[in-house]
């Protein structure tokens, strides 16, 4: 590509994208003109993560970048998931943008299709972590500051009292080893909240664990509204 070719960046919200932002963010060729996230209107989340919407805008103000919602029904389709992608695609291309990143590491099935519906698009997908050994990105997360919680676990795979755990070493030394480090087989989900591409943190607690569909434990996490000092102004 291009020197500074405006670039849209697929958000989930949890350390993957996190870290994946930031290495692009770190990289002068790329203009990362925002972030795209799709959210469960029936619910008001984040889809899969399951984190409140009013945390994803807060992250994105964090971050300083705009953010665009594809917004999908709970019981949807995935043709309906496809429509509504590309019609938000078509209307970021439209604003220049050519090429669009995401998180993921070694799904290949996942790579291929995203990889094919751009190329209908005329559009690039990008993958900074692709191919990287997924304990040396956990720690990576970790060393680089940046802060999360397990927002979601799949039940099935993992004990749910991990729902709402820090990620950090101690959680990593206690995941098993048939446990990815980040998760990336689905077997938990996370919420970053701090880190290197924050101009400020997102404040927020940990709230009651919730099991859905008797299998994902999903941690409510709530954002925690700084009151002022009365001697403030």
């Amino acid at each position: 590509m291009t020197a500074k070719n405006k670039l849209l960046f697929c958000w989930s919200g949890g350390k993957d994208s996190a870290l994946a932002l930031h290495a692009l963010l770190d990289d002068a060729s790329y203009d990362i003109a925002g972030l795209l996230t799709t959210v469960t209107e029936d619910y008001g989340r984040v889809s899969m993560h399951g984190f409140r919407r009013d945390l994803l805008h807060r992250q994105a103000d964090a971050i300083g970048l705009e953010l665009q919602e594809v917004l999908l029904p709970a019981d949807g389709s995935n043709e309906l998931y496809e429509t509504r992608m590309r019609d938000a695609l078509q209307q970021h291309k439209r604003q220049g943008i050519r090429a669009v990143a995401f998180g993921d590491i070694f799904l290949a099935d996942v790579r291929r299709h995203r990889q094919t519906k751009l190329a209908e698009l005329d559009l690039e997908a990008l993958f900074p972590l692709w191919g990287q050994d997924t304990t040396s990105l956990a720690r990576r997360f970790i060393a680089l500051g940046f802060q999360a919680m397990l927002s979601c676990v799949d039940g099935q795979v993992l004990d749910g009292r991990f729902a709402g755990r820090a990620f950090d070493a101690d959680l990593l030394n206690e995941l098993p080893d048939d446990i990815d480090p980040c998760g990336e087989n689905g077997e938990f989900h996370s919420f970053v909240y701090d880190g290197p591409i924050f101009q400020q943190p997102v404040a927020c607690r940990t709230g009651p664990v919730v099991l859905r569909d008797n299998r994902f434990y999903f941690c409510d996490i709530t954002a925690r509204v700084r009151h002022p000092h009365p001697l403030e102004g």
